[in-house]
């Protein structure tokens, strides 16, 4: 095989396969050839997307080492949509009954799926998240595309049982934007004990939601490594919830003035880019 053949299928590879540990023999073998081609193969590929600010290539040295790709987006890149997304977001025909956003073509558009996957991924890259967690139903495509680029399960909390999933653990928790209490229940089988996870959520006004998912976890003697919602409403209300991550700051929401405005919300501040 010849050497661009090679880092094609390679890149290909590392891709569908982030936070991966993969040994250089894997590759050697895959394409019978030697090790010192590999790393040459990989340092390309290394350089290439340090360059285009589009993934980390680490490699871990000795008997068990070997590479692992870990998707990375830049600064640049990342407010540069954001930006594009908020002012997407301020179309005043987004505004619903009760000051609620309508999200669900972002929620059903695989591009900007994609893209923010991607960055939730590089946010907590290093936060060693064992799964990711949402509530039905809008939050479900967010959480399985960063599930996705961390290369770790997502379950789903119900706020309803059923049958077919077993047994359930349950909390009760105030539903912020409804007002009222609420349910949500996870399969005993679905989530070990002790994991570190990421809850997501699409839309966030008080943060109740939030609560709820991270008390939840803590049925399952876990730990919420991170709290990500893709849109806060900044709206003169107090939050739940004080750690958490926001892409989207919608500062004001007028149903009767067709005005809604959008802003960066606190991911890039709460972002090490250069840690990463």
């Amino acid at each position: 095989m010849k050497r661009s053949e090679r880092l094609v299928d390679m890149t290909k590879y590392l891709l569908e396969h982030p936070h991966k540990l993969i040994s250089l023999t894997f590759f050697a073998e895959r394409y019978d050839s030697a090790k010192s081609s590999i790393s040459e193969d990989l340092a390309i590929l290394k350089q290439t997307l340090a360059s285009n600010q589009s993934g980390i290539l680490e490699t871990v040295a000795g008997a068990a080492g070997g590479v692992r790709y870990i998707p990375y987006v830049g600064k640049d890149q990342t407010e540069e949509y954001v930006l594009d997304l908020a002012k997407r977001i301020e179309d005043p025909n987004r505004i619903l009954p009760g000051n609620f956003v309508y999200l669900s073509d972002i929620l059903n558009d695989p591009e900007d799926l994609r893209r923010i996957g991607e960055i939730v991924a590089t946010r907590y890259a290093y936060d060693d998240i064992d799964a990711v967690m949402t509530i039905e139903t809008k939050g479900i495509p967010l959480a399985q595309s960063a599930a996705r680029y961390l290369n770790v399960p997502f379950v789903v909390a119900r706020k309803r049982n059923k049958v077919t999933e077993g047994a359930t653990m349950s909390v009760n928790y105030i539903s912020s934007s409804l007002e009222i209490i609420s349910k949500m229940g996870l399969p005993t089988r679905a989530l070990p004990k002790g994991a570190r996870v990421l809850v997501i959520d699409d839309f966030m006004k008080g943060g109740g939601t939030l609560v709820g998912m991270e008390q939840l976890v803590h049925e399952f003697e876990g730990t919420v490594a991170g709290a990500f919602v893709l849109c806060e409403a900044d709206i003169k209300k107090d939050k739940m919830m004080e750690d958490y991550v926001s892409l989207i700051k919608i500062t004001q929401i007028d149903h009767q003035k067709k005005l809604i405005s959008s802003e960066i919300g606190n991911f890039l501040a709460r972002t090490d880019f250069d840690r990463i």
